[in-house]
């Protein structure tokens, strides 16, 4: 579908882009770079440098949203018993 009889805005900016990574020599191999990188932020990187805390520090949920909830807010949580 040619850009010009889009008239919704999303619509306009997906085919802005897809119109320009098509007319792109290389954009086939960007968008690789593009992959690779995104992958080794959120799957290498995150495994060797952001380990999760609350899962390492607090053994249950409502321990954890205690503690999430008291450092946003800075007040202190009140922790309600689950009943089972």
């Amino acid at each position: 579908m040619p850009a010009a009889t889009i008239t919704t805005l999303p619509g306009r900016i997906f085919a802005f882009y897809r119109d320009g990574f098509a007319a792109m020599q290389q954009g086939r191999t960007l968008w690789a770079i593009i992959a690779v990188k995104l992958f080794f932020i959120f799957a290498i990187l995150r495994v060797f440098f952001f380990p999760d805390l609350l899962a390492a520090r607090f053994a249950t949920d409502q321990e954890r949203a205690a503690y999430v909830l008291e450092e946003l807010t800075g007040a202190q949580a009140l922790i309600h018993p689950v009943h089972d």
